[in-house]
């Protein structure tokens, strides 16, 4: 009912567009964000009616008469009756204040089992008008220590336009995120337009680039045994939840939000 609902107001569509070396799983079906990923989280922001306050980073929970009291780096504390948490698990466990001590032995010990995969991700930004002479959409590279994916982003989403300049997005391989993680963001950035430039020659210069680190790229080990979420404290109620207790795909997601969901409605 979520992708049907998604594709119904053209927030998803199928993916139609030729990608190289995609391996097809059994059963599974391909879509795309034409206006991007983020447009999925935005037409759930506006269904819910929340008011939302962006660039807010958390750093201390604490309990306060009978509420969570929540500081953030800039800007002063506020106080709420229901606190979910769904950042990267490490960041949870780096989160200061009475969270600490809430954090029971075994579930500090289920939390700190997770991992994920770390990559660099670059894009590559041309003038309308540019021709980017390749037969595919996007191409998984198998052979490469660097690049893993690249992406002709506006071919994918079946968006080409004459008046939007195409976009190419580079993924690197979990390897070479690993190895590169605390490296100068500059030099990691040379090192990809190097290999890109081997794999596609005919790549045109682009106008402008921008390389981001991406430390939380894909969770590869999940929170054992978990039902997409875990409450750390009943009253007030702390929650955590997000693919970090499922799977890195969008089913993992809606999963864990189904599952935060039912927990956190008694206490509404």
């Amino acid at each position: 009912s979520f992708y049907e609902e998604l594709v119904t107001h053209g927030i998803l569509k199928p993916l139609t567009a030729p990608v190289e070396g995609l391996v097809e799983r059994e059963g599974s079906r391909n879509f795309v964000a034409p206006q991007g990923i983020s447009s999925v989280v935005k037409y759930y922001l506006e269904q819910s009616g929340a008011d939302v306050s962006y660039e807010q980073q958390v750093t201390h929970i604490s309990l306060r008469d009978g509420r969570w009291e929540v500081s953030r780096k800039a800007g002063p504390p506020e106080q709420f009756d229901v606190v979910i948490l769904t950042m990267p698990v490490p960041q949870i466990l780096q989160l200061q204040g009475d969270i600490v001590n809430i954090i029971n032995e075994s579930q500090k010990q289920q939390l700190e089992s997770v991992s994920y995969s770390s990559r660099y991700a670059l894009g590559l930004f041309y003038e309308a008008g540019t021709g980017i002479g390749v037969p595919w959409a996007a191409r998984y590279i198998a052979d490469n220590p660097c690049v893993r994916f690249i992406s002709i982003d506006n071919k994918k989403r079946n968006i080409e336009s004459p008046e939007i300049g195409p976009s190419v997005v580079v993924h690197t391989t979990v390897s070479f995120g690993s190895e590169h993680l605390d490296s100068d963001p500059e030099e990691v950035q040379q090192i990809i337009l190097s290999h890109l430039q081997r794999i596609v020659p005919s790549l045109p210069k682009p106008s402008s680039i921008k390389c981001q680190r991406w430390r939380y790229s894909q969770v590869t080990r999940a929170v054992p045994n978990c039902p997409g979420q875990m409450i750390l404290h009943t009253q007030p109620l702390l929650i955590c939840g997000g693919d970090g207790f499922t799977r890195s795909n969008f089913d993992g997601c809606i999963e864990s939000a189904m599952s935060l969901a039912e927990a956190v409605k008694p206490h509404l």
